[in-house]
């Protein structure tokens, strides 16, 4: 058995790699399309729009009658648990024996995720977007503009959508927040609310002005749009975009959040090792599968805060 094949299979390192990678998960990614644990790599989902919305069963059941049932039939989705994988290469000059291997191998490990996770919050942000489609443009930057206002319209939009009383959630990109809280009539209010001088104006103060009071966070991660062999050209994933969108706290296969990460239970991140096709090293890879779905797109709402 080769080094890093030894130490693969150790629990210890099985445990650490799983835990670098749920600490490595973007929270942006978990707050748009948290996890749903499923025990095969691939069954059914429930997906939820126009003409197939939400509805709560009836759990009464008469003296000698059946009990309502819930679960899946021909006419719902399939999730599909991609495999994904990524390699940490070692090479056999560096000759490493006890202690140090087990930390090379939890270095690897943390490397790993990291990629993983910028990776998985691309896919969750391109997804969400490309469900919801181009949204509604609003001049946040004009004296009239109210951007409570119009986010606690799309709020109870959503509210209705899911029909099931999941927590609604906005997410800003970050040219949005900016506009946001350099918003004229955001500082009134804020002023209004604290009944003295704003000092700062955070995601914190600000959701306490919009109905439900819900989550807000903001997405900071960027791409290179420019073509191979430009000059850069870096620009924010969500940039000026406002997502307002239902998600469950505790999200199943059958709740109408509006997306969710599948993910096969007790298979991410799962450590083992392959030697190099020349011999000269072995290779830490890590494993793990999961697919991204929007499950019901019309529970969330898109604003283009827009200056102009």
């Amino acid at each position: 058995m080769s080094r890093i094949s030894s130490i693969s299979s150790d629990p210890t390192i099985r445990t650490f790699a799983q835990g670098a990678a749920q600490s490595a998960i973007r929270a942006v990614a978990n707050f748009l399309a948290p996890a749903v644990p499923v025990p095969t790599l691939t069954g059914k989902h429930k997906v939820y729009d126009e003409k197939n919305r939400f509805h709560v069963p009836n759990t009464k059941r008469g003296l000698g009658g059946r009990a309502a049932r819930i679960g899946f039939d021909a006419s719902d989705a399939n999730y599909n648990c991609e495999p994904n994988a990524l390699d940490f290469p070692i090479d056999n000059l560096e000759k490493m024996e006890g202690d140090q291997l087990i930390n090379m191998a939890n270095y690897g490990s943390r490397l790993v995720a990291d990629v993983a996770a910028l990776a998985h919050e691309k896919e969750v942000l391109t997804k969400g977007l490309s469900a919801i489609g181009a949204g509604t443009d609003s001049n946040f930057t004009a004296a009239s503009a109210d951007p409570v206002a119009e986010i606690d319209a799309a709020i109870l939009e959503v509210i209705k959508a899911a029909r099931n009383g999941a927590p609604v959630k906005v997410l800003f990109g970050a040219t949005a927040w900016l506009r946001t809280k350099n918003n004229t009539n955001v500082k009134k209010q804020l002023v209004a609310n604290q009944k003295s001088a704003v000092k700062a104006i955070d995601l914190a103060a600000f959701r306490s002005l919009l109905f439900s009071e819900p989550e807000c966070q903001m997405s900071l991660m960027v791409e290179d749009v420019a073509a191979e062999g430009l000059d850069d050209d870096i620009e924010f994933l969500l940039d000026d975009s406002i997502i307002v969108f239902a998600s469950s706290d505790n999200p199943t296969t059958l709740d109408p959040s509006f997306m969710k990460t599948f993910r096969l239970d007790g298979g991410w991140m799962v450590p083992g090792s392959y030697e190099t096709e020349d011999g000269r090293g072995e290779v830490l890879k890590m494993d793990w599968s999961e697919d991204v779905e929007v499950t019901n797109a019309p529970a969330a709402k898109r604003i283009n805060a827009t200056d102009s």
